[in-house]
């Protein structure tokens, strides 16, 4: 299983979730961490880092004495990180997305391949599991392309520790969010009963719902708002996996660093209970497929 646990906002309480379910999970997996910008399941898994890599994203050099400023790369680069400016070419690493196209289209071989760094891909182990993550650059824009590079270092990974993978996604509903829960299995859409929850955990389904995959929510905080939350979850028939409690417990072991599953015994058994849950939603979504297909 490829479980994205993933939220329409900040704050809510993900990756408090994430590391968790990695405390409580059944057989092996692999903890990913692909919020680049702010990566923090390492703050709570504390891993044993075996290994890192820079991140090389592949921007065009200019060999100015080659160009005959025909402009084909200016035109092809949908990003305008290579522009034609009267008898100038200019070109602007930092916009440019990698696809290389403009490298294939120079009828003179004026552009060369260059790199620069996005950050880098870190991995070791956490306990008996698998760990990777990225950490973008500083003054980096772009997250995905730092993203596809620790999905690639994961590949490598995954005949050695095999099971399922647990991800921890960026936050909100832009690239970076939609980028780290294509590949899943199962999204688990982790949120709190405000209104600010409410209204980013609409937004999340509304983007991650033309992907077709089964999504499940987390209500963390249980208590401390209204019941809105959980009236979206049915209208939309998005099942409610874990009802997680507003109280003094969590924040103590949040503070201290701690996995909140470890905090008490009822968290433990909660989040124990969630884990079987997200198996029962996927393992159901599956044989509602086959059904289907049947039919």
């Amino acid at each position: 299983m490829n479980l994205a646990v993933a939220s329409g906002k900040g704050g809510t309480g993900k990756t408090t979730v994430t590391a968790s379910l990695c405390a409580v999970w059944d057989g092996p997996y692999i903890a990913m961490d692909l919020d680049v910008e702010e990566p923090n399941l390492h703050l709570f898994l504390q891993p044993e880092i075996q290994g890192s890599a820079k991140a090389l994203l592949e921007v065009p050099r200019l060999d100015e004495d080659r160009c005959d400023l025909c402009g084909q790369c200016s035109d092809v680069c949908q990003f305008k990180a290579i522009s034609l400016l009267g008898d100038v070419l200019l070109t602007f690493p930092e916009m440019c997305h990698g696809c290389a196209a403009c490298l294939e289209v120079c009828p003179n071989g004026a552009l060369s391949p260059d790199h620069r760094e996005l950050g880098e891909v870190i991995w070791g182990r956490a306990g008996e599991a698998g760990f990777i993550m990225g950490r973008l650059r500083v003054g980096e824009a772009m997250s995905p392309p730092l993203m596809r590079q620790v999905k690639k270092h994961l590949a490598q990974m995954q005949p050695e520790w095999g099971g399922d993978l647990l991800i921890d996604c960026p936050p909100g509903v832009s690239c970076p969010a939609v980028n780290a829960v294509m590949d899943a299995d199962l999204i688990l859409l982790v949120s709190e009963p405000t209104p600010f929850g409410l209204y980013d955990f609409q937004l999340a389904w509304e983007a991650f719902g033309p992907l077709g995959k089964p999504m499940g929510a987390v209500i963390n905080r249980a208590g401390l708002g209204d019941d809105k939350l959980q009236a979206f979850c049915r209208e939309k028939g998005i099942p409610i996996l874990a009802e997680l409690p507003y109280s003094r417990a969590v924040a103590v072991a949040y503070s201290q660093g701690l996995v909140v599953a470890s905090a008490s015994p009822e968290l433990h058994q909660a989040f124990g209970e969630l884990a079987g849950r997200c198996r029962q939603l996927l393992a159901a979504e599956a044989a509602q497929g086959k059904e289907a297909a049947h039919a």
